[in-house]
């Protein structure tokens, strides 16, 4: 039962998304990340932990753009670990 987020478009997309996340914590407290795109490079930061463990005023600056979409996971299957964490970004 993860939790999802996503802010579009706002100057401070990536923030607004931490505090969404911050608030769906209960749906998930394996690992968070987020996502984020000024549309034309793709950001993210994401790793195990807590939402307030995971990000920082240094990693949500990184996080630029107008747009971003956030994750955090409450493991249904696959195993506890970072290559799990979400979300994914595909190349």
């Amino acid at each position: 039962m993860c939790g999802i987020f996503g802010v579009y478009p706002h100057k401070d997309a990536s923030k607004l998304t931490y505090l969404g996340l911050y608030s769906l914590q209960h749906r998930g407290e394996e690992s968070a990340g987020i996502v984020s795109s000024n549309g034309k490079k793709i950001f993210m930061h994401k790793a195990m932990g807590l939402v307030s463990d995971v990000f920082d005023e240094k990693s949500l600056s990184g996080l630029r753009g107008e747009l971003a979409v956030g994750h955090v996971r409450y493991s249904t299957t696959g195993s506890s670990n970072a290559k799990n964490s979400q979300p994914f970004l595909v190349k």
